[in-house]
């Protein structure tokens, strides 16, 4: 399985529900990564999306702890164990969690490629994904030139798990 995130200097994704910054570039890489694969993310993750509508062209499985959460376009589970279960339609490298933090912490363990856009920037923050750097599990394979927009400078970092022994 894949992971898309977007973290700044400190590995922070997120502050007070929101995300941290909004980068057209990053969003359009994300539709285009994701583009006719299936997205997992939780319903807060959701609720910062355009009107929090599913990704268009990709099928959506929300996790939501929510027994009577629905919502239109996305299947909805509800535990691990239900996840697991509605991912075993799909082949792993079709499949990319794209948060929140709580999801990135459960299904960091299965996935074996994350792609991360780093923001060189320190924002206020109180969600954070795992620094990858740090986790000698982790190694970055493929890094692109550094980008900006407006004063906001970032790059997209490709991270694989190193073969497991």
């Amino acid at each position: 399985m894949n992971m898309i995130v977007t973290v700044d200097n400190n590995w922070a994704i997120g502050n007070k529900g929101g995300l941290l910054v909004r980068i057209p570039n990053d969003n359009k890489a994300l539709r285009q990564e994701t583009a006719g694969k299936v997205v997992v993310l939780g319903r807060k993750t959701l609720e910062t999306f355009p009107q929090g509508k599913p990704l268009a062209g990709s099928t959506n499985i929300v996790l939501s702890t929510n027994s009577n959460y629905q919502v239109k376009g996305a299947d909805i589970v509800h535990n691990l164990e239900e996840l697991f279960e509605e991912l075993k339609k799909y082949n792993d490298d079709e499949v990319y969690i794209i948060g929140g933090e709580s999801v990135y912490r459960m299904m960091l363990p299965y996935c074996d490629v994350v792609h991360v856009t780093k923001i060189d920037h320190n924002y206020e923050a109180d969600a954070y994904f795992p620094n990858l750097d740090m986790l000698k599990e982790w190694e970055i394979t493929a890094e692109g030139e550094e980008q900006t927009y407006f004063d906001i400078a970032y790059e997209f970092v490709k991270y694989e798990r190193r073969a497991r022994t």
